[in-house]
């Protein structure tokens, strides 16, 4: 069950409307590491989890929370796409004439429906859509559920951090200060829960449920071993050496780096076999 309370989790309203700004910030909300995508995806991490209670109710915590980040950029967007009349802004616009002679004549509004996401005025009468910058629509693709803990809380980690990076991209692409000032509470929720997430990923290690490398569980006898730990140099250079990855002990505490310079193929020559011949391939 979910309940909706009216009061805005943060909010700040823009000093002014901006619509071209409200297009970009199309991409916190229906991005591939936007707001919608966090949602869903530690929701559904949270229903389908069959580990300890308090990482379901963690998990459920913070997908519930996302809910509240989606409704305070619907109504940032809301009073950015609303925007001034255009007779106030031409004539500004007239009254400098650097400003006159960049727009070569063409009227300040004109340029702002032409640079603005079409749909904002034409499908949702000035709203937030569940899509992208560009308009492309939020894929349910985009989220990871897989039932493992470790490995959803390492896809966590990492939406947490693009998310974080593309608002403060917009927070720096913004001189609106309540536009600032909401993105600047959504950025230190991005601290927190990135910060909560690998928080859970020592959690799970210190339970013993689950461990590096993921699935930790997987008979190690089955994997050829002789190779779990080689970095191999497949490229120009061998700068890559220098790195922590090639030499030195594993941080899955369970193997040594071995570092391999040009290593050699250890398969046969790759030939598929004979088609089918309904199939009418060409062969030789």
């Amino acid at each position: 069950m979910f309940y909706h309370k009216k009061r805005l989790q943060y909010f700040t309203k823009p000093d002014s409307p901006d619509p071209v700004y409200a297009k970009k910030l199309q991409e916190l909300i229906g991005g591939p590491f936007g707001e919608m995508s966090v949602m869903m995806q530690y929701l559904f991490q949270g229903w389908n989890c069959r580990g300890p209670a308090k990482y379901k109710d963690m998990m459920l915590d913070i997908g519930t929370e996302e809910i509240g980040h989606i409704e305070m950029l619907a109504n940032l967007i809301a009073h950015l796409v609303d925007k001034a009349p255009a007779a106030t802004q031409d004539e500004a616009a007239a009254a400098d004439p650097i400003v006159k002679g960049v727009l070569g004549g063409a009227k300040v509004q004109d340029l702002i429906e032409a640079s603005m996401n079409p749909k904002h005025a034409v499908m949702t009468g000035g709203g937030a859509l569940p899509a992208d910058s560009v308009g492309y629509p939020w894929n349910g693709n985009y989220i990871v559920a897989s039932g493992n803990l470790m490995a959803d809380f390492y896809s966590n980690i990492q939406a947490e951090a693009q998310g974080r990076l593309q608002a403060v991209r917009l927070y720096e692409l913004s001189n609106d200060p309540g536009v600032k000032d909401t993105l600047s509470y959504m950025i230190a929720r991005d601290t927190m829960h990135q910060n909560q997430w690998l928080a859970a990923v020592e959690e799970l290690k210190a339970d013993g449920l689950e461990d590096l490398p993921v699935p930790s569980k997987f008979p190690r006898e089955l994997e050829k071993q002789e190779t779990s730990y080689e970095y191999w140099d497949l490229s120009e250079g061998n700068e890559s050496q220098e790195g922590r990855w090639a030499k030195g002990p594993s941080p899955d505490g369970k193997g040594q780096f071995e570092y391999l310079a040009n290593p050699e193929p250890r398969g046969p020559v790759g030939e598929a076999p004979k088609p089918n011949p309904k199939f009418y391939s060409t062969t030789a």
